[in-house]
């Protein structure tokens, strides 16, 4: 049985949403860390609705946030507990996007995901293996986990843009290029910006190519 997530919604500025972006928040963090991006960027997209959900577990790592899954060089886990939490937070996140999309009456091709850190990890394991690929994901400052499964496993190939800052000090910015090159391969139309001076965050001129991405594939933008 999946969890039902905690969202908050910023509904769409025409007043008739004909396409949706979910942020998926970081670990430690919550739905709200990142509802803030909608405010930038719904006036370009005013067609748009924007979602934040809160990942469905309390961080172990921080009391005050939430997490997909445990991460073992963080909260001590094992790497057997990380494996079942990030199938479990899969098939939760996929109930939920899915739950969205029929309330909204909208086609997956409408949905576009934007994840930070750990919420990038969940968007780029989740989604390429949907049945139809989703308009886009914008992947700030995270990785591709199990790169080696990804050709096989792989059933849709939506468009990713990567964006990492190359002076992070949480997620290296060589998973930036370790994810670029297992996509490319995979066969998936990929994109990439360096946000230079930047460490684990989102700096102005990374949120300006998202915009850009977005706005190129979501029908409402």
């Amino acid at each position: 049985m999946t969890r039902e997530l905690k969202f908050e919604t910023r509904a769409a500025r025409s007043g008739q949403a004909r396409s949706m972006v979910v942020f998926l928040h970081g670990y430690g963090a919550d739905g709200a860390d990142l509802l803030g991006l909608a405010d930038p960027l719904a006036p370009h997209l005013p067609d748009t609705v924007f979602i934040a959900p809160d990942a469905p577990e309390p961080c172990a790592g921080n009391p005050f946030g939430r997490q997909w899954f445990p991460i073992p060089w963080l909260d001590g886990s094992s790497e057997a507990d990380a494996e079942a939490g990030l199938a479990r937070a899969t098939e939760d996140l996929n109930a939920f996007l899915r739950a969205r999309l029929e309330e909204a009456a909208l086609p997956v091709s409408s949905l576009a995901i934007v994840g930070f850190s750990q919420g990038t990890m969940m968007a780029l394991y989740a989604l390429p293996r949907w049945d139809v690929p989703v308009a886009g994901i914008v992947a700030f400052s995270g990785r591709l986990l199990a790169p080696e499964r990804l050709a096989a496993e792989v059933t849709a190939k939506p468009p990713v843009l990567l964006i990492h800052g190359d002076q992070d000090p949480m997620v290296p910015f060589a998973d930036m290029d370790a994810a670029g090159q297992a996509l490319v391969a995979a066969g998936f139309e990929t994109y990439g910006h360096v946000m230079k001076g930047t460490g684990h965050g989102i700096a102005p001129d990374g949120l300006s190519v998202a915009l850009t991405f977005l706005k190129e594939r979501l029908s409402g933008g």
